[in-house]
């Protein structure tokens, strides 16, 4: 509450801009209510001339908390009750409205820039800007709209459009920054009971259905719905604490210190349900295939007013996506809290500890899919060379697929030879690379492998068209502990791209990484969903930011995803551009705190320790 008691002391010095402060809170896109029809009256409220009680400026942080009362449990059950999306609904439009408000920050700063640049230029400089313009159209096209958003019935109402906080007249009160941190915290309460009400769904249309638990055996049911139980119950006991704590006050003192305590105690069965999601794709579409009545029944219940004409594979994937999803809104609130409040403090503790919690589900799924993998690939190989053991608990596929051998040794004179280059199949493991060459039965036999550690790549110039997109690997020490030097063709520029990116991971990239703290690169925002079709790609999310590390000319990128410092490839189609310069640096700087997750008693402690060191020597 220290920012709130210092808004209170500084609000009645300061008059604000009513219009200015509406349309930053709006511009925020943070805690949204999907779905209630609640007034969407302007977000500044009643004046202090008509609320008599605000008319004495409060002096200390008791006398003003003595203005503000709790909002009766009733009136927060009914506004949980008139949430009518379901998760899915309310996730999409949520995103697409973060994706919204990027385009029109990004167009509104980059369109000041521009006017200001032409504000300096010389009148004979302005007239030949006019005729080039009068020539040829503008470079820069209007950013399109999300239809959605246009749409009246799928508007988000605020925490500062709740009546009680209308009449309450603590709009006027508040900083700005403070009015978006409460919609950041709202935004995680109202979105969990939205989640929650799909979970119910999930449970009494589906899973409890007496049709459905005649057609599938125990060990189906199993499998599809795992612990999904357990997931609602936890979800509904972290739903009643949000609610308590907001009927405690109408101006939410926190939410994150619940957040830490369920992810650390309770989130586990997230971990559950999730490693598990292998194989409940799997039984679904067994059952798809071979169940006929599944078959039947499942369109029919998927059909019912209630789904909103949602699949029922969307209910099934609902716990993955809540907890990812958990962790971004965290994020959200520590951007912003005041930095080294006790907020602040929470927030990282929660932050850090639901990043365990999706890292682990990650890993379950992973670790499934994975063994499965290696024991497949094992099955299709002969060792021409000394047999290396593939099966291995800390070893996963990065990259697999065919290039061309370029035949000869790199100095000869074989352009002219009609066979140039010959096919070999290349399987990269994290720690290993095993070079075959495919045979008759689907089967592949080994002829040369190498530790991944010991790899390197070079792009080769531009040789003409024979020699595109060829580079050269060299293994340092090869299965007969010699170095070995490969020239290799791929298909295209990407691919070539993606090999060399996976076979060498710390070779320069064009552009920097994260970690490497600069405050610009080069950005883009996921505006059309993609899932990965190959080990060494990225699925993306709707309003993922990314910085670029590599672009190719015919459409991939390579990208770190700013919320986790995942990388992968992508097609730059389901992105688009983030050209303002400042708008890139602030989504950095917004990183940078994110992930600053060392205590900083712990930093004193070390400097300490180091200073003392020093006297010492």
């Amino acid at each position: 509450m220290e920012l709130l008691a210092a808004a209170f002391s500084a609000a009645c010095a300061v008059d604000h801009d009513s219009s200015t402060s509406e349309s930053d809170t709006r511009d925020s896109a943070a805690g949204h209510l999907p779905g209630s029809e609640s007034s969407s009256t302007p977000g500044n409220g009643t004046t202090p001339e008509e609320c008599p009680a605000l008319t004495d400026s409060p002096t200390t942080l008791t006398e003003a908390l003595q203005m503000i009362h709790p909002i009766p449990a009733d009136s927060w059950r009914n506004l949980i009750e008139q949430i009518g999306l379901l998760y899915q609904e309310y996730r999409d439009k949520s995103t697409l409205q973060e994706i919204e408000t990027r385009r029109q920050q990004d167009a509104e700063i980059q369109s000041n820039s521009d006017e200001s640049q032409a504000g300096e230029d010389t009148p004979e400089e302005e007239e030949e800007e006019e005729e080039e313009e009068l020539a040829s159209p503008p470079e820069r096209r209007a950013l399109p709209q999300i239809c959605l958003l246009s749409n009246p019935h799928s508007r988000f109402n605020l925490w500062q459009d709740l009546p009680e906080i209308q009449s309450s007249g603590i709009l006027d009160i508040l900083q700005p920054e403070e009015v978006k941190l409460q919609e950041a915290m709202f935004e995680l309460v109202t979105s969990e009971a939205s989640y929650y009400k799909s979970l119910n769904l999930l449970v009494s249309h589906f899973m409890e259905n007496e049709r459905l638990k005649k057609i599938l055996h125990p060990s189906e049911a199993h499998i599809l719905f795992s612990n999904v139980l357990d997931v609602m119950a936890v979800s509904e006991r972290f739903l009643l604490e949000l609610e308590h704590r907001m009927e405690e006050n109408i101006v939410i003192s926190d939410v994150c210190d619940i957040v830490y305590r369920y992810a650390a105690d309770h989130f586990s069965v997230y971990i559950t349900y999730v490693s598990n999601q292998t194989y409940q794709e799997r039984t679904y579409k067994q059952l798809l295939q071979e169940k006929a009545a599944f078959r039947e029944l499942i369109a029919q219940l998927e059909l019912d007013p209630k789904c909103k004409g949602l699949p029922f594979s969307s209910f099934l994937i609902l716990p993955f996506q809540r907890i990812t999803r958990l962790k971004l809104l965290v994020q959200n609130i520590l951007k912003r809290v005041e930095e080294r409040s006790d907020r602040e403090g929470t927030a990282l503790d929660a932050h850090k500890e639901l990043e365990m919690v999706v890292k682990a589900c990650n890993e379950g799924v992973r670790k499934m899919s994975r063994t499965e993998q290696m024991i497949s690939i094992q099955k299709k190989m002969e060792f021409k060379i000394k047999s290396v053991p593939i099966i291995s608990h800390s070893r996963w596929l990065l990259k697999q697929g065919e290039l061309q051998q370029m035949s000869g040794p790199k100095t000869s004179r074989t352009l002219r030879t009609k066979k140039l280059f010959r096919e070999i199949y290349l399987f990269l493991f994290n720690d290993l690379l095993v070079i075959c060459r495919q045979i008759p039965g689907d089967k592949y036999q080994v002829f040369d492998s190498a530790p991944r550690g010991l790899l390197r790549v070079e792009e080769l110039e531009d040789q003409g068209q024979t020699l595109a997109n060829v580079f050269i690997l060299r293994l340092l020490e090869n299965a007969d502990d010699r170095e070995a030097t490969y020239m290799l063709k791929a298909s295209s520029q990407s691919e070539m791209k993606r090999w060399m990116t996976s076979l060498a991971p710390n070779r320069r990239t064009k552009f920097v990484s994260f970690t490497s703290r600069l405050l610009d690169c080069p950005q883009v925002q996921c505006v059309h969903p993609y899932v990965a079709q190959q080990p060494d790609e990225l699925t993306l999310e709707l309003a993922d930011i990314l910085n670029i590390l590599e672009k190719t000319e015919d459409g991939w990128i390579f990208g770190e995803r700013l919320h986790d410092q995942e990388r992968g490839w992508f097609p730059s189609s389901m992105t688009e551009e983030i050209l303002n310069p400042k708008i890139r640096s602030q989504n950095l700087k917004e990183c940078f705190r994110v992930h600053k997750m060392e205590d900083p008693q712990r930093s004193q402690n070390k400097d300490r320790r180091k200073l003392g060191s020093r006297n010492r020597q």
